[in-house]
This record gives C-alpha cells, sequence and structure tokens, in this order.
C-alpha cells in the first residue's frame, strides 16, 4: 500500500504562511527605514551603510535582550500590541546609556504555530520602538516550531547595534564623590521581574487580569502590559549639550545591581527612596509580601534609567528632561565608598 506523501505542513511548519508573513510586515519595516538601509527585507542579511563622517573614531555598540515572562500576560490577554515595543526598548535603552546612537535593529520571534494576525500586532509594536528609537528594522527570522513551545505560546528576542566616538563613550569611569544621580520616570514595572509580579498579583493576591484594583488607573492587565519606556531621544538630546558622566538601565537587579555595574573604585551611590514617589502597582507586590531588599534588587520601582552629573549641572539637567516630557528626579548622589545603598 502506497504511503500517503507528508510534507512539512502535515509536521507544522507552513512555509506559505512565513512568506506571506514576510510581505505583511514588509510596509512595517519600510516605515522605519533611515538612509543607512539597503535593499529590503527577506534576504539572507541585512545591509547598512552608516554615514561615519561625524565620527573621529568610530565604535559599534551592540545588544541584545528579550522581554521575559511579560509575554505570559499578553499571551493570557491575547493583547500583543505593544509586547513589540518592550522588545526594542530593552535593547536601546541598554545601547543609549553608553552614548551611542541606535543604527537598526532585528528581531526574533518563535512560536509553536505562525498566527499571522497574532504575528502583524507583535511586529507593528516592534515597528513603533524602532520608530521611538530612531533606527531601522532591517530585517529578522521568523520560526515556527512546533513540539517545542505550547499551542498559542511565543518567545521573542531583539538585536541591536549602534555607534558612538570613542572619546564620547560614556562608562562612569569619571563619576566622583559628590556628584548627584538624576532618575528618569519609568511606565510601571517596564519588563522586568514579571515571574514574582505574577507570582504576587494571581497567585497570592487571587487578583484577575480584568480586576480594577484601587489606585491603579486601568485594570491590572493594562498595567502589567504598559510598555517600557524608550529614552533614546531624551539621552540623546542631553549629550548635546550636557557632560553626563555615566548612565544605568534599570533592569533586572534594580538600582543596586545596575547602578554598580557604572561605579569607578572609591565610589558608592546612596539612593534616598522619599525623593520620589513609587508608583502603585510597586506597593500593591510589596503589601504581597515581598520583602523590601527583594523589591529593590528585583524591580525599578518607578525610575526606569539613572545619570550621574556633576553637582553644578544637576538642576540644569533635570530641567531639560522635564521639557523633553519625561518625569525626573534627583534621587541621591556619590560618595566616597562602595556599592550601592538604598536609604
Amino acid at each position: 500500500m502506497k504511503k500517503k506523501p507528508l510534507l512539512y505542513r502535515d509536521a507544522g511548519v507552513d512555509i506559505e504562511a512565513g512568506e506571506r508573513f514576510v510581505q505583511l510586515i514588509r510596509s512595517l519595516a519600510q516605515r522605519t527605514f533611515t538612509p543607512g538601509v539597503k535593499g529590503d527585507i527577506g534576504g539572507f542579511a541585512a545591509l547598512f551603510a552608516p554615514d561615519l563622517s561625524a565620527y573621529r573614531h568610530p565604535v559599534l555598540v551592540a545588544t541584545t535582550d528579550g522581554v521575559g515572562t511579560k509575554l505570559r500576560v499578553a499571551i493570557m490577554m491575547e493583547k500583543y500590541d505593544t509586547i513589540g515595543i518592550d522588545l526594542v526598548a530593552m535593547c536601546v535603552n541598554d545601547l543609549v546609556v553608553t552614548g551611542a546612537t541606535p543604527l537598526f535593529f532585528l528581531d526574533y520571534l518563535a512560536t509553536s504555530q505562525l498566527d499571522l494576525e497574532r504575528g502583524m500586532e507583535v511586529m507593528k509594536g516592534v515597528s513603533q520602538g524602532c520608530l521611538a528609537a530612531g533606527c531601522a528594522l532591517v530585517g529578522g527570522e521568523t520560526a515556527e516550531m512546533p513540539g517545542f513551545y505550547r499551542e498559542g505560546e511565543v518567545e521573542m528576542a531583539g538585536f541591536a547595534v549602534g555607534v558612538v566616538d570613542e572619546a564620547k563613550i560614556v562608562d562612569g569611569s569619571s563619576i566622583l564623590p559628590g556628584d548627584k544621580i538624576i532618575g528618569l520616570a519609568s511606565h510601571g514595572l517596564h519588563s522586568n521581574g514579571y515571574s514574582l509580579a505574577r507570582k504576587i498579583l494571581f497567585e497570592e493576591m487571587k487578583w484577575k487580569l480584568t480586576d480594577k484594583v484601587a489606585g491603579l488607573e486601568t485594570t491590572l492587565g493594562e498595567e502589567l502590559l504598559r510598555p517600557t519606556r524608550i529614552y533614546v531621544k531624551t539621552i540623546l538630546s542631553l549629550l548635546e549639550t550636557f557632560d553626563i558622566k555615566g548612565m544605568a538601565h534599570i533592569t533586572g537587579g534594580g538600582m543596586p545591581g545596575n547602578i554598580r555595574r557604572i561605579l569607578p573604585p572609591g565610589c558608592k551611590a546612596v539612593i534616598e527612596k522619599g525623593r520620589w514617589e513609587i508608583p502603585t502597582i510597586f506597593k500593591l507586590i510589596r503589601e504581597g509580601g515581598v520583602p523590601e531588599e527583594e523589591m529593590w534588587r528585583t524591580f525599578n520601582n518607578g525610575v526606569g534609567l539613572v545619570m550621574v552629573v556633576e553637582p553644578s549641572l544637576a538642576e540644569e539637567v533635570s530641567q531639560k528632561v522635564s521639557d523633553l516630557g519625561e518625569g525626573t528626579f534627583t534621587i541621591g548622589e556619590i560618595v566616597a565608598g562602595q556599592g550601592v545603598e538604598v536609604l
């Protein structure tokens, strides 16, 4: 008896759907194209010709990241239009704190079976994030992996490349005792600590995504899906005028873990938490049973990025940040010592 021929589609992978997906997202990518982009998406590799005429010694800067289990919330809500913004933000914010300008971005999207509508929602967010960061979406990879991911699951990773003049790299090496620490407000949790947040909010507190919790302006689910703030244009504008000695993107590890990475020997960062109002979502998680120390090493607690500047510039820099539409606070200062202390 002759067996029925088996196709890749019979194993769960639809090549034609993947090809249609590329065609659908082409216009989203093209909206982000900058003059350096050569060609179009869909090739074996992306080509980019940066204008390096303004750089004496250009240095390429590369970052990669994901959005963690925030994806689980998006899947639970069946809402995918903002998660791509998070993906871009986690990469370009890491990049800009070195003083670099983002050039281009690539994404990786994996799922059990490609859903074109869901995929388009994800990519709309990626495109929106790239526009906010001023970088081009030049390509990526879409992988169908039946048997590896459960039905409806999605995984994402992002990759960004930028450039900075070697003499203008911001690395914290010039930080001194007496310098001021300025914080830029976050949009809630951003993309960190969601495994702990979900355990507290859903398992311990027994709340649902649709619940309206006292103190929140939206439902709990909408609050948890607020996209990560992209700080690129604000930071690049500041760097045109001010000498920023060091910057840290506050992600996993919180303020202690991330600020510590930019401190030179002999310098200690002292953060005074009374300098700003901690948003309600963090207070709810804290009340659910998370120790104070764990809150500070897991979440951003309302500050998504910090800058270190000399004392004479602190007020002027803060005013400029405010003029650019960001919430800002002077949250502490540098003293002699080592590490990070939260008072």
